[in-house]
């Protein structure tokens, strides 16, 4: 820092120089003096003047304890203070002021006349008592709100104190931990290993302080523990008829499903008490997995929950985060019995064969304990670090593939294939509950409600109310009451208005073949929110493009101009190959995926390869596939190789196509992967049709594994493959001996129509291939 001692004062005149250092010109200020007498008016003036300053000078200092200590130590420097010079007093009297300009204070410092100047430095003065004015009215307020806070908060802690002596009031600690005691007292059974826990909790937290960190531990603790049903169980449903209606009021089909649910029932009505079980329902996306966990857990009377494990590779999801961690809580089983309040409800568990798997642990493996019949009576929750009894839950799992789900866990569960909807089950689907929701969500129909019936018959007439009616009563006849929901068109939409079955067929046909009926469900909503946008339109008379106007002169959306709707059709044809029978060397399979069934061609093609110069022919003998085919499908491919040269050698020994023939097989749509072994009987004949030169009839499909001596081996999926088939138009199926039962247990509808012929060895599928020598 640099302190300047001022001197005098000049005036500049020039700068000469920049320098460094700088030459200037300056003109020295006379020493400025005030001589009294010479004007007697004057004198008057700065006297008055210079009391004035003073006067200023003491209020401020009253009112301002920074400006007093300036003036205090700036006081005893005489040479900068002095009550008799007006030209000092003005200096001092400027030199105090901290709010002034640089303008203002370099104006005092410039004026050479003693009355200008005391005016100047008094008005900086001015400014300054004014400041301290607002600064005290300020700081007198906020003294003013402090001072009343603080009243309050000590009368505020006087009375706790008071009401705390008088037996009225209870501390915080003695509120909580009565509400604890109050909600545990709820529960019918508490176990005595958790009671002694919470007793032991209780007491812990009566002697924490409430700011401490391990306060907020205990509580929480005590949150979850003392919020878990204990005992608590809901009434279940034990009418089969009952049941029985809720399911079918939701859901088509999935009578597998519905009976096993009849059967838990029935178990649960006998012996009076209900355990519970674990259900996996493993089918095609789209088919009602989700959805009838839902209406099971109506139709028998119990909460619920759903949480899907897709993806998830965190084990404390399932069992909880231990209390150390900061933010830890139970995992989603705890969660699950604290939201509904039950200790039975039915868990969904969704997408368990999309599980993962990382460096947090392995979710599969945490669920061994939770899905298993013997070991969740006593659930051991890491955050909860008690046995938690969860053997009466219901836990119902969702998958596409089981393939992908540990064999460990699969075990565990009994698993309820879904196979995909075939033609006359969807179209029933759609009739019954796609399209009246369809209509309903896009304003198109009204669900009337069972009121407006009885208001409707009655001719509004009510009947007064039975009070000494018990609840039972009530319920048995609600259930008795129960009927298929009504639709009725809404308001100003025209009565013509529908979906005919013509339209939904052609839907089902040729549009969405997929085995759910997610995608007939879009497509249905596109139809109808497509016809609301006709109704308003007509109704305002406002203009729409030519794509979303009505192009027919009827409401009713029927095959004929269904594409006006939904576009043209995605499928086309039911077959590849139309021509009967197919080219040589092409056969059609029938594969299982996880969307279906599908028929699969397989195309195979001989490349014969000219002589060299020694009359040798290039090539021959190797096999070439494409058609993205997945490892098994790889090793499928070389197997029925091997057999096909092994069966042209015992029917054909002077044949050599496949010593001097390279052979190239494709499966159609490459861009779809395609793995699995249920095409090894499709290839061998493939191969062998093209080797003897004899086609294969077009209304022929098969599927089977081969093994590497022609035995034919069984496979899965019948159902969606003989669905597929039907789709087709085949007519004739050949299938593993194994698989007759599967067939056997197929609906007759699915049957009729198809010729059935079972293979143990591929001697028999080459009989119904190629006939009968």
């Amino acid at each position: 820092s640099l302190l300047v001692m001022p001197n005098r004062r000049i005036n500049l005149l020039s700068v000469d120089d920049v320098g460094p250092p700088v030459d200037v010109t300056v003109a020295h200020w006379e020493k400025l003096q005030y001589v009294k007498g010479i004007d007697s008016s004057r004198d008057d003036t700065i006297r008055a003047l210079c009391q004035e300053v003073l006067s200023t000078i003491r209020e401020v200092a009253q009112m301002n304890a920074l400006f007093k200590e300036q003036v205090v130590n700036l006081v005893p420097s005489s040479h900068l203070f002095d009550m008799n010079d007006p030209y000092r007093l003005a200096d001092f009297a400027a030199s105090l002021s901290s709010g002034g300009d640089a303008v203002d204070l370099q104006s005092v410092l410039e004026e050479k006349d003693p009355e200008l100047r005391l005016h100047k430095a008094l008005v900086l003065l001015t400014k300054e008592r004014e400041v301290s004015k607002l600064q005290k009215e300020i700081s007198a307020k906020v003294e003013e709100k402090m001072s009343e806070a603080q009243r309050k908060y000590f009368l505020t802690e006087q009375l706790k104190s008071i009401k705390k002596e008088l037996g009225m009031e209870k501390d915080d600690k003695d509120t909580l931990i009565e509400k604890y005691r109050k909600k545990l007292s709820e529960y019918p059974s508490i176990p005595e290993d958790i009671d002694e826990i919470i007793e032991s909790e209780l007491d812990k937290l009566s002697t924490l302080e409430k700011n401490s960190s391990e306060f907020n531990v205990t509580r929480s603790y005590l949150d979850w523990l003392t919020n878990i049903p204990w005992g608590v169980t809901t009434e279940e449903n034990f009418d089969i008829s009952d049941a029985r209606r809720i399911l079918d009021s939701d859901h088509y089909g999935m009578d597998e499903v519905k009976e096993i649910i009849l059967q838990f029932i029935a178990v649960g009505k006998l012996k009076g008490s209900v355990q519970g079980k674990i259900l996996c329902l493993a089918g095609p996306p789209g088919t009602g997995k989700t959805s009838i966990a839902e209406s099971v857990a109506e139709a028998l009377g119990r909460k619920f929950f759903r949480f899907s494990v897709g993806g998830m590779s965190d084990v404390s999801e399932i069992k909880g985060h231990r209390r150390t961690y900061v933010g830890a809580m139970p995992g989603k089983i705890i969660q699950c019995l604290k939201s509904t309040e039950s200790t039975n409800p039915l868990i969904l568990i969704d997408e368990i064969d999309k599980l993962g798997k990382d460096f947090r642990g392995d979710p599969a493996s945490a669920l061994l304990e939770v899905l298993d019949p013997n070991q969740n009576a006593t659930f051991r929750d890491h955050f909860i670090d008690a046995p938690v009894d969860i053997s009466k839950v219901l836990f119902v799992t969702t998958a596409n593939e089981i393939d992908r789900i540990p064999g460990p866990l699969l075990d565990r569960m009994e698993v309820i294939r879904l196979s995909g909807y075939d033609v006359p089950e969807k179209l029933k689907i759609a009739q019954q509950y796609l399209v009246p929701k369809s209509m309903v969500s896009s304003g198109l129909m009204v669900k009337e409600s069972l009121e407006e019936e009885k208001l409707d018959n009655d001719d509004g007439e009510k009947e007064e109310p039975d009070t000494e009616k018990s609840e039972k009563e009530e319920s048995e006849s609600k259930k008795s009451e129960y009927t298929e929901p009504v639709y009725r068109l809404a308001e100003k939409v025209p009565e013509s208005l529908s979906i005919n079955d013509s339209a939904l067929e052609s839907l089902v046909r040729w549009y969405c073949r997929e085995a759910g009926v997610r995608n007939l469900a879009q497509k249905i909503d596109k139809i109808t929110r497509l016809l609301s946008l006709q109704v308003v339109a007509e109704e305002e008379g406002a203009k729409l493009t030519e794509k979303s106007s009505r192009q027919s002169d009827t409401w009713e959306v029927s095959e004929e101009n269904l594409h006006h709707y939904v576009g043209k059709p995605i499928f086309t044809s039911d077959r590849l190959y139309e021509k009967d029978p197919l080219p040589h060397g092409i056969v059609m399979g029938l594969a299982w995926t996880s969307m279906g069934g599908t028929a699969l061609y397989i195309e195979t093609q001989g490349i014969k390869r000219g002589l060299d110069h020694e009359g040798k022919r290039r090539g021959g003998g190797t096999l070439k596939a494409t058609g993205q085919l997945g490892d098994v499908m790889k090793e499928s491919t070389q197997i029925a190789y091997t057999v096909a040269r092994a069966r042209l050698a015992d029917v054909a020994p002077d044949n050599d196509f496949f010593d001097v023939t390279d052979i190239h097989m494709h499966v159609p749509e490459g861009a779809t992967p395609k793995d699995g072994p249920s095409a090894g009987i499709t290839m061998v004949t493939a191969m062998l049709s093209l080797a003897l030169d004899r086609p294969i009839k077009s209304d022929l499909a098969m599927t089977g594994e081969v093994s590497l001596t022609g035995k034919v081996l069984p496979v899965g999926g019948i159902k969606e493959k003989v669905m597929a088939a039907r789709r087709a138009g085949i007519k004739t199926i050949v299938l593993p001996e194994d698989c007759r039962r599967d067939f056997d247990e197929l609906p007759d509808y699915l049957k009729d129509g198809i010729t059935s012929n079972y293979a143990s060895d591929y001697s028999s599928v080459f009989d119904v291939a190629f006939g009968k020598d």
